[in-house]
């Protein structure tokens, strides 16, 4: 019987099989996808200095090759209609970074590489059809008939949990309206932008949209928000978004478009991170799916990982169970805020921004608030559940 099975080889299942290896358990990790699988997109950018110091228990150094390659920005700038109502650089810090920008692809290259290095079993085309599970381990089966039996096994198979749904575990929770294009774009030849993100409220090049920039290693992000009834194939197709990327990042963009995108806002948690026996553990997006606002979907993923390495070396699956849910229900919550904030309802909320931004210049803290909201309460989660995530 192997005693750990992961399944899923996203920057979760690779996290989960790395802080396994780093406690002495086999793992065999099963991935649905080929080997040479595409991997493209940035999809969660951000790799945050809590998330680095669990990798970085989890295979000594690891930290540290995921930051030299990554970005590290320190000045952040807010604009409303055209106008800036917030900006602020950070100075240079001795230590390890706040977080490091860098696409998930590289972030997978980086874990993937340490798992190699640490052992882990790579099983790949191996497509999860079925779960059974007893007091006394799990046996999971592919639809080419090729089965597993284990001590415990950790779904980190994405939102389409074929694991999670396989145990019959409900997801809780809403979907949003409306929708946001992700583009990737390279730098062009010759110097490059400052490094900075930029937040823009109703962006007048983008017909009054918000539009978020975000630089990463070798290019930059931009997150544009649709309108509820903004036709997707006028916004978030390639063509599309070389029609309309010239009147948010300037000319000579549009051949540089790397990978485009569009998400819907879908704030679910699974009603258990377990199963009735305790022998599965449910990590990252198949425990639970966030708007991407304060970076909270991968970094809590990772934490998920950490998490489950830890009890299934203590045998403390329930305690697990309870204290990341815990903290899938604040996380939930506070992107929830940051939707309220991004995509108000009520015209009290959008009044409140006008008043902001026109207020900014002589009452620097409503610009602090125009930068802060849209990324939702940072604070405030179980103290059990391991600081923000």
């Amino acid at each position: 019987m192997t005693p750990v099975v992961v399944v899923g080889a996203g920057p979760v299942g690779l996290s989960a099989a790395l802080a396994l290896r780093a406690r002495g358990r086999e793992v065999v990790l099963l991935e649905a996808d080929p080997e040479d699988r595409a991997r493209p997109g940035s999809r969660a950018l951000f790799v945050h200095r809590e998330t680095l110091a669990l990798l970085d228990a989890m295979r000594p150094g690891l930290a540290g090759e995921i930051t030299a390659y990554g970005q590290t920005w320190r000045t952040r700038r807010t604009l409303y209609r055209g106008r800036e109502v917030y900006s602020r650089t950070h100075p240079p810090q001795a230590g390890p970074p706040p977080f490091t920008s860098l696409r998930q692809a590289d972030t997978e290259r980086f874990l993937r590489a340490a798992c190699e290095r640490a052992g882990v079993e790579f099983v790949w085309d191996a497509r999860v059809r079925d779960v059974r599970t007893t007091a006394s381990g799990v046996r999971l089966s592919c639809g080419d008939g090729r089965e597993w039996s284990c001590a415990y096994a950790v779904a980190a198979d994405g939102a389409r949990s074929a694991v999670r749904d396989a145990l019959g575990i409900a997801m809780e929770g809403e979907r949003g309206e409306g929708f946001h294009v992700v583009v990737d774009v390279a730098h062009r030849p010759g110097p490059e932008p400052p490094p900075e993100r930029i937040f823009h409220y109703e962006h007048p090049g983008a017909g009054g949209r918000s539009v978020m920039r975000v630089p990463f290693t070798g290019g930059f992000q931009v997150d544009l928000q649709c309108r509820d009834e903004d036709p997707e194939e006028e916004f978030g197709t390639e063509r599309a978004v070389r029609r309309w990327l010239p009147g948010v990042v300037g000319e000579g963009y549009g051949e540089r478009v790397l990978w485009v995108s569009t998400y819907r806002f879908l704030r679910k948690v699974a009603v258990s991170f377990t199963d009735p026996h305790r022998r599965v553990l449910l990590v990252g997006e198949a425990a639970h799916l966030f708007p991407p606002f304060g970076a909270r979907g991968m970094n809590s993923g990772i934490a998920d990982a950490a998490a489950a390495a830890e009890a299934v070396a203590g045998g403390t699956v329930g305690d697990f169970a309870e204290v990341r849910r815990s903290a899938a229900l604040f996380n939930s919550a506070a992107a929830g805020a940051a939707l309220d904030h991004l995509r108000p309802r009520r015209r009290i909320v959008r009044a409140r921004q006008r008043a902001a931004a026109a207020l900014a210049p002589v009452l620097p803290w409503c610009g602090s608030w125009l930068e802060h909201a849209p990324y939702g309460p940072r604070h405030g989660a179980p103290v059990n559940a391991g600081l923000k995530y």
